[in-house]
């Protein structure tokens, strides 16, 4: 059975003073059974590390360069990310793929560095509301997988997926259990076509996972836990979820 994983991220939030107070709301709240993580913004991962020293917590990053080093200006390199410890490191997020105009192979190519310096990549994948009404669902997020499958091969295991319909990131909006499941599905399908660790391999549902749809969504038998966006800047609200996870 697959263990959940509960993954915070914070996105561009945060202050050091307010961090403290988040971190040690969580370091109480815990510990739970489910693995649990924050993703937290570049400045503040060694902040992150110190709070997070003896705890079950792990920690990582929202975004990591395709490159290892060189005069990339501006980009962190997942080699660095491991010098600071980091397990995770989020790729490919909605944000960064309609802001940034990431391409599903530039997406890849993040998740083969990360993992190249033993960095656990949380590829994310995820359809538009226009993409979803026009019947593209299953189509676009076979499209953003395919090209991460292609580029590591048989590395593709050792990746964690999280599906995101963009429709219901920060809007309010959530996908009903039912509709996230049948994406799950699809994807776990296209990964058993892969690798034959797709059964141990996590998926997230990320899309306004909250306190009071936590349980029914982590319910269901593809989910395996949740990337948490603003649920994840209160304790008790990311507590809750952590603990919806069992």
């Amino acid at each position: 059975m697959r263990k959940k994983l509960v993954v915070g991220n914070w996105k561009m939030n945060g202050s050091r003073a307010a961090n403290a107070v988040l971190l040690a709301g969580l370091r109480e709240a815990g510990p739970w059974s489910a693995d649990v993580a924050v993703c937290v913004p570049f400045p503040y991962i060694t902040e992150t590390a110190l709070a997070l020293t003896g705890t079950q917590l792990a920690y990582g990053s929202q975004d990591c360069s395709a490159h290892e080093q060189g005069a990339y200006t501006g980009e962190v390199s997942s080699l660095m990310l491991h010098d600071l410890g980091c397990r995770y490191a989020i790729v490919g997020h909605s944000e960064r793929r309609a802001y940034h105009h990431e391409s599903d192979q530039l997406v890849a190519d993040k998740a083969k560095a990360a993992l190249a310096h033993g960095v656990t990549p949380i590829v994310c994948v995820g359809e538009t509301l226009a993409e979803r009404e026009a019947g593209q669902t299953e189509v676009v997020v076979k499209r953003q997988l395919a090209a991460v499958i292609h580029t590591l091969t048989h590395c593709i295991g050792e990746i964690v997926l999280a599906y995101e319909p963009v429709w219901a990131i920060g809007t309010g909006l959530t996908a009903t259990p039912e509709q996230a499941q049948a994406v799950h599905a699809v994807l776990r399908t296209q990964l058993h076509a892969a690798t034959q660790k797709s059964d141990a391999m996590r998926i997230l549902y990320g899309g306004s996972m909250k306190a009071d749809n936590a349980v029914a969504l982590l319910g269901q038998p593809d989910i395996d836990g949740g990337l948490i966006g603003g649920a994840s800047l209160k304790a008790a609200d990311f507590a809750a979820i952590c603990r919806a996870a069992g």
